[in-house]
Formats: C-alpha cells, sequence, structure tokens
C-alpha cells in the first residue's frame, strides 16, 4: 500500500506539485498521465525518495519514506528510468544483479537468497537468453526488459516506472506492457501514450499543473472534455473494437507546453 497525503514539492524555487494525495492499494497497476511539466516524474521521485518534500507524507507499507534508510527504503521500492545508457559494458546478469545490492552484508558481501532471486527475474522479464550479452548489444526494448529485471531482482512489492515505452517501437510497448501489467507487485508508472494507459492499467492519475485533476478507470477520466482542458487540444474518446478499451484521438489544436516531466 502507498499513500499520498497533501505532498507539496518545490524544484529552484517553484512549486511543481502541490497538495497531491492518493493511495494505491497492493497489486495494482496505476498510471501517471497529464501533459509536459505535470509533475508525473516528480511525483515518482518523491515516491521512491529520491526528492525532498516542502509539505505532506509519503508512507510505503505503512511507514514513511523519510524515516527509512536508504537500505530499507531499497528493499520495498525499485525505480526503472527511462534513460537505458550504461556507463560501462556490463553483461546483462551484471546489470541484473546490482539490483541485489540492498541484500548484501556491507562486509561480507553475502547474499544468500540472490542467485535465485537474479534468475527468477531473468526468468520473469524473459531475458535468460541474452544473460551472457553485453547489454550494449541489445535493442532499446531489451534494455527496458533488463532495467525492469534489475528491478525485480530487488524483490520489492512496488515498482515505479518513469515513461517505460518512450522511445520504444509499438511491438516494444506492447511487449513491455505486457510483461508490467501481468506482475504480481504494485506497480506506478509515468506514461505518455493515453491508449496504452486506458488498455493495461487498473487505474489512471490525471495531473496537470502540478495537481491531480482526477483518479480513477480509464473509462471514468478520460472524457472529451476533461481531456480537451488539460492536454489543450480538442480530442474524440471512443472504444477500441479490438480490446474494449478507451481510445483517445487529437484532432485539432495541439498545444506544445513544457519539456519537462
Amino acid at each position: 500500500m502507498i499513500d499520498i497525503d497533501g505532498l507539496c514539492v518545490d524544484r529552484s524555487g517553484v512549486r511543481v506539485l502541490a497538495d497531491v494525495s492518493l493511495s494505491v492499494a497492493d497489486g495494482e497497476f496505476v498510471a501517471l498521465v497529464g501533459p509536459n511539466g505535470a509533475g508525473k516524474s516528480t511525483l515518482l521521485g518523491a515516491v521512491g525518495g529520491h526528492l525532498s518534500r516542502a509539505a505532506g507524507s509519503v508512507a510505503v507499507d505503512g511507514d514513511e519514506v523519510g524515516s527509512l534508510s536508504a537500505r530499507a527504503l531499497a528493499r520495498r521500492v525499485a525505480t526503472v528510468p527511462q534513460e537505458t545508457n550504461f556507463g560501462f559494458d556490463f553483461s546483462v546478469r551484471d546489470v541484473v544483479e546490482m539490483g541485489r545490492h540492498p541484500y548484501r552484508s556491507r562486509f561480507s558481501g553475502d547474499d544468500p537468497d540472490g542467485a535465485a532471486a537474479v534468475e527468477r527475474a531473468l526468468d520473469r522479464t524473459r531475458t535468460t537468453q541474452f544473460a551472457d550479452r553485453s547489454v550494449a548489444s541489445l535493442s532499446g526494448g531489451e534494455k527496458q526488459r533488463v532495467l525492469l529485471a534489475r528491478a525485480l531482482a530487488q524483490s520489492v512489492p512496488t515498482l515505479l516506472l518513469d515513461e517505460p515505452t518512450a522511445s520504444l517501437d509499438i511491438n516494444h510497448q506492447v511487449r513491455t506492457l505486457d510483461l508490467v501489467a501481468g506482475l504480481e507487485e504494485t506497480v506506478i508508472a509515468a506514461i505518455h501514450d493515453l491508449d496504452l494507459a486506458a488498455r493495461y492499467c487498473d487505474r489512471v492519475v490525471l495531473l496537470a499543473d502540478g495537481s491531480v485533476q482526477a483518479v480513477g478507470t480509464p473509462r471514468a477520466v478520460f472524457t472529451a472534455d476533461r481531456l480537451e482542458r488539460v492536454f489543450g487540444v480538442d480530442v474524440t474518446v471512443g472504444e477500441n473494437p479490438a480490446t474494449g478499451t478507451v481510445t483517445v484521438t487529437p484532432t485539432a489544436g495541439v498545444s506544445l507546453g513544457s519539456e519537462s516531466d
């Protein structure tokens, strides 16, 4: 369970999240959607304990994030970044093993459950087949699965994903979200594509100007009037005949907005 109450975050003297409150139940897949600059990545950063708060609270499994040590928090929450570049030419297995850092003894480095956790993470993300390959040799979609495997190797109940389908072709977008939607962990993901959010997520949180505009099922939240107001573009809301999920089609009047978040 994740409980966010009255969260406010300032960056460079500017309030980028204002009075955000949200609860996410165990096993839910929740999407953060909204225009650029809405605060999606900032909200993920606050939940993950990477950003300081001006006000409010964030609790994971009943404990305030700020009260937990970095090691304790890393045993509860794992973040999958949008960036898939690696500084060194690691093997896939080496990258996934990095997820076990919170469980290694400071002095001995022992991690009795590590090998099994790594193998399970590779298996769940279907990356075992290239475990011994250089991560630099993989495609963008394959690298994204490796990052997800690293997070799963942390053996945490909650995953935070920042634009997991960014820069992926439609094949890898669907493969990635099929995989994420089938996880037993609680997932909060910033997702740019509204149709994909509607297809895969249990609930969506619509953000704009740093505040929550609506929370609910995609069908309840994605109304034409609301989306036109938030995104500044005329849209048509319909239904995908193949999946039965909501589709959102921009029609005119696109507003570019900010490039952050």
